[in-house]
């Protein structure tokens, strides 16, 4: 009983950081008439190493360098996380430079305001 409680609070706990971040880019991104740089881009994902770092994501963001680089992408940005690599998480041993680009696009075109339709896709040969 007391396990699924500490489930449900930790569940409660990923959905309130989601939210979180999530209002915070929307916030900015929608008062931002230039795209998100580069530097913007790594000191975000810094801060969310540092908060899966800090226990802010569960053990389970921790369990791996894969499992932390998935959580860091979609602590990054969830929307483009789930929109290029929901379906295909990143796996131990893979580097995806196709899909990186796709993600760092799609948070070009959100920081614009614009539609991520045809994001995902953009760089294939």
């Amino acid at each position: 009983m007391a396990r699924n409680a500490s489930r449900m609070q930790f569940i409660g706990c990923c959905l309130f950081v989601l939210v979180l971040f999530y209002c915070t880019f929307t916030s900015s991104a929608g008062n931002s008439p230039r795209p998100i740089t580069d530097q913007e881009i790594r000191e975000k994902k810094s801060t969310c190493y540092e908060d899966i770092e800090n226990g802010l994501w569960g053990w389970q963001c921790k369990s791996s360098s894969i499992a932390k680089e998935n959580c860091a992408l979609r602590c990054l940005n969830a929307v483009c996380y789930e929109h290029i690599y929901g379906d295909d998480p990143l796996e131990e041993g893979e580097v995806d430079y196709k899909r990186g680009r796709e993600f760092k696009y799609c948070m070009h075109r959100l920081s614009l305001g614009e539609t991520i339709d045809g994001v995902k896709g953009t760089f294939d040969d």
